[in-house]
């Protein structure tokens, strides 16, 4: 915070706040800072954090001090003066504030996924572009889920009854989450997030919602923010969201589907069309096979759990292909039918799981290295079609930390230091899972085996 004019701004703006919530997202997009008074926020009181939070495990703990160096020492969180948030779910006033993770030197921490995302967008500015996108993130409701062995269910609807899973695309109120869905509304317009669609999905009492696009960093910090509102809005009501990327067995998953165009700075025209025939552009071409090349080094980035992959089994509504298709969700990478000024890739891959800011950032790399490399996509797939070997992703999170692991090209596009720290959370992660023995396990192996 520098500029005497928009302190004074946001001065107004956090009149009667007592606190003020300040984080940045850790590897994993969870929120992670201190909470400072409103006037210590206001007087531009510096405030440090450990760098080793931002490698935090999802159980908690932390990788050795070797990958968020030996001193364990501090960076400062900085925060966006356009992301500082009165909190509306909250009767005593609060705010949060997003912050960039700054090292003491004053540059952006090589940790911070926020980062990673704003260096790829200075790459396209560099070349004159300005690349433009909009997620699509699907979540379910349930009820609380005090035994952790059990199920998830569904809360209870007006008519007495749990959804039994029939009401995709129904806009029906029977459900009783009415209450639920307009404070949420109200939530996202106090904070700035606009809404373009909403609706019910496939799932038992899951829902999606879809972000307008933009600036790739606007819209990173919405789905942020969008999360952390979602949770707290719903145990207001009763209720638990679930990002989980696989939260039910037998029913499909939840994605987070990233829509990506390119168009030239300070104008609408979209390189990935012919501004005179209509046509698509080399550059489109260039993009996909960028992803179709990249991709499978980097599917840890945007499937970074255990869970991420049960979520993968469920071909269809979730397609684990680096194929590409005109207007196919069996497709990984699908392009929506459209006019041409709006010719874009929808990169179905990343699950809700996923870290907004990094699944964002390693898809527009991947399409940028497509382009500086001139890669070549595979003809498109339509219809029913069978993946190739070199187009199918890693099926299990240990291929995944392999497959990421013996990438050059990640450390390439993103640093040695974030790769490898990202890696070693992601190993403690995968050995803290196969500490725990399954319901499954003991069902059918300790029976019969």
């Amino acid at each position: 915070m520098n500029a005497p004019v928009s302190l004074g701004s946001l001065a107004e703006r956090l009149a009667g706040v007592g606190d003020v919530e300040c984080v940045t997202p850790d590897l994993n997009g969870i929120p992670r800072g201190k909470v400072m008074t409103g006037e210590g926020f206001l007087a531009d009181r510096r405030l440090q954090l450990a760098r080793g939070v931002l490698l935090q495990c999802v159980m908690g703990g932390y990788p050795e001090a070797q990958y968020y160096g030996s001193d364990d020492g501090d960076l400062v969180l900085r925060p966006l003066l356009d992301q500082v948030h009165v909190l509306p779910w909250i009767e005593r006033p609060r705010a949060m504030a997003i912050c960039e993770a700054v090292e003491l030197d004053g540059q952006l921490s090589g940790l911070s996924t926020r980062a990673l995302l704003s260096r790829v967008v200075e790459r396209y500015a560099e070349r004159g572009w300005a690349p433009v996108v909009a997620t699509e993130l699907e979540f379910f409701l349930f009820e609380p889920n005090r035994d952790d062995t059990q199920p998830f269910q569904p809360p209870v609807g007006l008519d007495g009854r749990r959804e039994a899973g029939y009401g995709a695309f129904s806009v029906s109120t029977s459900s009783g989450l009415k209450p639920f869905f307009d404070e949420l509304a109200d939530t996202m317009a106090a904070l700035g997030i606009p809404r373009d669609t909403f609706m019910h999905e496939m799932g038992v009492s899951q829902y999606e919602i879809n972000f307008v696009h933009g600036d790739p960093l606007l819209i990173a910090d919405q789905t942020f923010l969008f999360k952390h509102a979602l949770h707290e809005v719903a145990l207001k009501h009763g209720l638990i969201a679930v990002c989980m990327a696989k939260p039910l067995a037998r029913v499909p998953g939840c994605s987070m589907h990233i829509h990506q165009s390119v168009v030239e700075q300070g104008s609408s025209n979209n390189i990935f069309t012919d501004a005179d025939t209509g046509e698509a552009t080399a550059h489109f071409g260039h993009f996909i096979g960028g992803l179709q090349q990249c991709m499978g080094e980097l599917t840890l980035l945007m499937a970074p759990y255990i869970n991420s992959y049960q979520r993968f089994c469920h071909a269809y509504a979730s397609p684990n292909n680096l194929c590409w298709s005109h207007d196919n969700r069996s497709a990984g990478l699908r392009i929506p039918a459209s006019g041409p000024e709006a010719r874009r890739v929808e990169n179905r891959l990343p699950g809700a799981d996923a870290n907004p800011y990094l699944s964002v950032a390693a898809s527009l790399a991947a399409g940028l290295y497509g382009i500086d490399n001139q890669c070549e996509p595979s003809a498109p797939a339509q219809g029913e079609f069978e993946a190739p070997d070199e187009l199918t992703l890693p099926g299990t999170l240990h291929d995944a930390i392999l497959r990421l692991d013996r990438s050059t090209l990640a450390r390439e596009l993103f640093g040695a230091e974030f790769v490898d720290g990202f890696l070693a959370s992601k190993r403690m992660e995968l050995q803290s899972f196969m500490d725990e023995i399954t319901p499954w396990e003991r069902r059918f192996l300790g029976s019969q085996v």
